[in-house]
């Protein structure tokens, strides 16, 4: 089968759907498929299947900068790819975002497999309302990565959707090389902004023993003011932007990895990936997170916002260590449940039904 797989945000930018766009389309070549990706890239394409199709515009979405490609030429070259390639099935990434994956709904010409990963509410969806029930009407399969995904989805579209949960890697966190690390260890990796929740964590610091060490991955619109804020304590070190790669040994040595989103996350791939390292969670409980890390069995979760509860949470796994040898066996199982192979099977036989539907019309 020769399958596309179009993202509309910029593959050379950190984030959970690229993340995935990238990693199905190597699970799919691995296991005998032509895979090819589209997609904007600032810079040089992340790997050798990939089509680059223009630099990205960051755009204020879902309370968070998406660095998507709207401009022409980036839908020129989406065109003439889909032409060139002849694939026998596209699958669409948030399929309605402006760029690549509009522009591919607008120029159909090959079956078309649609996947829904935002949650919360969408401002565009009650704007552009008929607009975007017609694009989505011209998907021959709709999926939604959460239920909280495709209750968005649904509620401004209609429509049926089958729910396809994110894949991780697993090899490559469970196989990573540790880190090294001076003494207990807090990671957290995402975007420095108000969703984020990254403020919290850093005020839970504050009731963390002295011993303790925060890493803290990649950079945002927050990151000045948070780091002003939290400038006079020597314990917080701040990485900027990381590799995948550095991403994965930080997880594997950190003795806790901390997700303490106040709000937007529709499904909790980062949980997934701290799982397969082997490292204990904490988190807030949010129905995008609690659909992966089940409460007291996969991680600890407490209220978004609580910095204290937070702090409680943290100082629970780092002073018991019964818990979080418990924490991360449990979590072990459960990111094997949710691998990219096991990911990349499940679209196969939606591409697969699709493809039958098509022949038979």
């Amino acid at each position: 089968m020769r399958i596309g797989v179009i993202c509309p945000y910029s593959l050379t930018v950190p984030g959970g759907v690229q993340g995935q766009v990238l990693g199905l389309a190597r699970a799919l070549r691995q296991m005998g498929h032509d895979t090819r990706v589209l997609g904007p890239c600032d810079g040089p394409p992340p790997d050798g299947g990939v089509t680059p199709l223009g630099n990205s515009l960051p755009t204020a979405a879902n309370g968070s900068i998406a660095p998507i490609a709207p401009d022409i030429p980036a839908q020129l070259r989406t065109i003439r790819a889909l032409r060139d390639e002849a694939f026998d099935i596209v699958h669409l990434h948030e399929p309605l975002c402006p760029g690549p994956t509009q522009t591919a709904l607008l120029f159909k010409s090959q079956p078309l497999v649609g996947t829904f990963h935002a949650a919360g509410g969408s401002a565009a969806y009650r704007w552009l309302n008929p607009l975007v029930r017609w694009g989505a009407n011209k998907l021959d399969q709709r999926c939604a990565v959460s239920e909280d995904a495709k209750r968005m989805a649904f509620d401004a579209l209609g429509g049926e959707y089958e729910v396809v949960f994110n894949g991780v890697e697993v090899d490559s966190f469970a196989k990573a090389e540790p880190w090294p690390t001076d003494g207990p260890t807090i990671f957290f990796v995402g975007r420095h902004e108000p969703r984020k929740g990254l403020a919290v964590l850093l005020e839970a610091m504050a009731e963390l023993p002295a011993t303790v060490r925060l890493w803290v991955g990649s950079d945002g619109p927050e990151t000045a003011e948070l780091k002003a804020r939290s400038a006079g304590d020597p314990r917080i070190e701040w990485l900027g932007r990381i590799s995948d790669h550095e991403k994965a040994r930080r997880m594997r040595a950190a003795d806790v990895f901390c997700a303490p989103s106040l709000r937007g996350e529709s499904f909790g791939v980062v949980l997934l990936e701290a799982m397969a390292a082997q490292t204990p969670v904490v988190a807030s409980d949010l129905p995008g997170y609690a659909n992966v890390a089940r409460k007291g069995r996969d991680a600890l979760l407490v209220p978004p916002g609580d910095a204290a509860g937070l702090a409680a949470a943290l100082r629970r796994i780092l002073s018991d260590r019964e818990l979080a040898e418990e924490l991360v066996a449990s979590g072990e199982r459960r990111a094997a449940e949710f691998s990219m192979d096991h990911l990349a099977e499940v679209y196969l036989g939606l591409y697969t039904k699709v493809l039958e539907r098509a022949d038979m019309a």
